[in-house]
């Protein structure tokens, strides 16, 4: 009978052993899932800057979360809005003359943006990546890419990509809503000389 009394608890123990443990992997697996959908590509990113670790990924971007999920944007005024429309319209005209110098422009008009709309100032851009990441992850590559085309060695087809992919970030900051897609930007000055 004692035996009998034993074998019960050790089964009931170990039931509830595989039980925790497999709950507590489905609610891990599940915080990976909202995750990847918050991030989209971003995680990917993470995983990648991580080399394949999941986990240390998935606690950066949590970390991420717990800072900047808080954060309330703040409306642009309507004057500012216009401000930055025209702008960005000037910098995607200047492109076709002078890439080198329309990049860094937008790198600093989107740090600014940024910054007005109440993510981290843009002297760390870590900092603000970080943040913006959490808030509009679909679209910090572009950004990612116009901020390394500003600050290194770039070709011109590069810098116009960047300029492509950044604008979603640009639309999604000034609208409050993500972009669908990016607008075309002005061919190149060399396109522009062959009739294209």
């Amino acid at each position: 009978m004692i035996i009998a009394v034993i074998i019960a608890v050790v089964v009931i123990v170990i039931g509830l052993a595989i039980l925790l443990y497999t709950g507590r992997g489905r609610t891990r697996g599940s915080g990976g899932q909202a995750l990847k959908r918050r991030f989209g590509p971003e995680y990917a990113r993470a995983v990648a800057d991580h080399d394949g670790d999941t986990k240390a990924a998935e606690q950066e971007l949590g970390k991420r979360v717990k800072e900047h999920g808080s954060l309330t944007q703040q409306a642009l005024t309507p004057a500012a809005l216009e401000r930055y429309r025209a702008r960005w319209a000037a910098i995607q005209e200047q492109f076709v003359e002078s890439p080198l110098q329309a990049v860094t422009e937008a790198d600093t008009l989107l740090a600014r943006l940024a910054r007005d709309r109440g993510f981290p100032d843009g002297e760390r851009f870590e900092d603000q990546i970080a943040a913006l990441s959490v808030h509009h992850a679909h679209h910090v590559q572009g950004y990612r890419s116009m901020h390394t085309a500003a600050h290194g060695p770039s070709g011109t087809e590069d810098m116009r990509e960047a300029m492509v992919e950044s604008r979603s970030l640009f639309e999604a900051l000034v609208t409050g809503q993500p972009a669908t897609r990016p607008g075309p930007l002005p061919p190149t000055a060399k396109a522009k000389r062959r009739g294209h």
